[in-house]
């Protein structure tokens, strides 16, 4: 390399799942050639059921038209936002206001950068659960700040102890990442453990930012963090269209919160990227006014799937909560730790390499994640069930 890369970079490594796609494809190739069946890969959440039809129609009709491909504004379609609006009002019960407090994204992955951007300096204590999603301490380390994690356990249902939280050193702390339903537990957040987060954030003055994309998947009803008494003058809300309308690659995503906090984020996106392709913001305006029938479809093909997955962890001695929400089973599993690899990781790579079956080891979500394993609810029942024989037949010949 002719020159040296920045020094930001140096704590960041490329994404998990991009860097286990080259040992995925080795794999398959080596089953190709043995004759063995293909590969059944339940890592990634990346739902395979087609998006809302009328959204689909609405986005070759709108790409038909002319004047559909010139840039768009930055702040989003005013009709996108307010159905992003009506889409709160709607599920949520909370009024969000569709003139400066929403700001349409490209994912909500997006918004995890632009937020820890436009907020973080160097140096910077940033909140990060353990285990959560990776992205979060990623985007701290891209920007000079400071990880702290904070724990999420079993034996709390997954939830933060707050007495604990209230020991560390929260000086320097500036914001705070949450995510319910949980990714990889799938623990669902309950109004009454929202309203302990927004306390402590005023108590400490730390921005909140609860990353929401999963809160249609397998649950009774969707709740939102900004529902929660003065939750507007700390919380920042994530939200998707990815999970709940099968729009994963479509990249519409969203934040919500005080219109002073996100003008700060449009500030960075405007630097950074220009708005979203018209017909996918008036597609996405169609797949927003889906109505309840939708997400009980949805969520029937969920719950189907997660009872096959949970077979497979019962084959394999692994215990999980077979009520758990969001697109993930996730369980701890049996075995012990080697000198080089976690509990976790030992199993994945022995169901990979032995019934060509990958499920994501824990330990890449955080340290409270070694012993654990995921499964993806993101494969239809066939493909579990062939996942499932498998892993039977391998075990009954070991």
């Amino acid at each position: 390399m002719i020159i040296q890369p920045a020094e930001r970079t140096k704590g960041v490594q490329e994404y998990y799942f991009s860097r286990k796609q080259k040992d995925l494809d080795a794999v398959s190739a080596e089953r190709a050639e043995k004759g063995l069946g293909k590969l059944i890969n339940l890592g990634i959440g990346a739902p395979d059921g087609m998006p809302p039809q009328v959204a689909i129609d609405a986005l070759a009709k709108v790409a038909a038209l002319p004047d559909s491909h010139r840039y768009q504004n930055y702040k989003g379609l005013p009709v996108l936002r307010q159905a992003f609006a009506d889409w709160y009002a709607r599920y949520y019960g909370v009024t969000l206001n569709p003139n400066g407090g929403i700001q349409p994204l490209v994912g909500s992955k997006e918004g995890i950068l632009l937020i820890t951007l436009a907020f973080v300096n160097p140096g910077d204590k940033v909140l990060v659960p353990d285990p959560g999603y990776p992205t979060y301490s990623s985007t701290v380390r891209l920007a000079g700040g400071q990880i702290l994690p904070y724990n999420l356990k079993a034996e709390n249902g997954w939830f933060p102890d707050f007495d604990e939280l209230e020991s560390m050193d929260l000086q320097g702390v500036k914001l705070m990442w949450v995510n319910y339903p949980n990714m990889p537990t799938g623990a669902s957040a309950t109004p009454e453990l929202y309203q302990k987060f927004v306390d402590f954030a005023k108590k400490h003055n730390i921005l909140l930012v609860n990353d929401n994309p999963y809160s249609f998947i397998l649950t009774d009803k969707p709740i939102s963090i900004l529902a929660a008494e003065g939750a507007w003058d700390c919380c920042l809300e994530l939200n998707s269209l990815s999970k709940a309308h099968n729009m994963s690659g479509w990249r519409v995503g969203m934040v919500a919160g005080d219109p002073e906090m996100v003008n700060e984020i449009l500030k960075v996106k405007s630097q950074m990227d220009s708005g979203m392709f018209k017909a996918m913001q008036l597609a996405a305006v169609e797949a927003l006014a889906e109505g309840e029938d939708w997400f009980e479809r949805l969520n029937a093909e969920y719950r189907r799937r997660r009872v096959v997955a949970g077979q497979i962890f019962e084959a394999l001695g692994v215990k999980y909560n077979p009520n758990s929400t969001g697109l993930f089973l996730w369980g701890k599993v049996p075995g012990q730790a080697s000198e080089s690899m976690s509990a976790g990781e030992l199993l994945s790579e022995e169901i990979l390499h032995s019934c060509g079956v990958f499920m994501a080891p824990g330990y890449i979500f955080g340290k409270n994640g070694e012993g654990y394993i995921r499964i993806s609810l993101c494969a239809p029942v066939p493909t579990l069930e062939e996942g499932l024989a498998r892993v039977k037949e391998y075990l009954g010949n070991r």
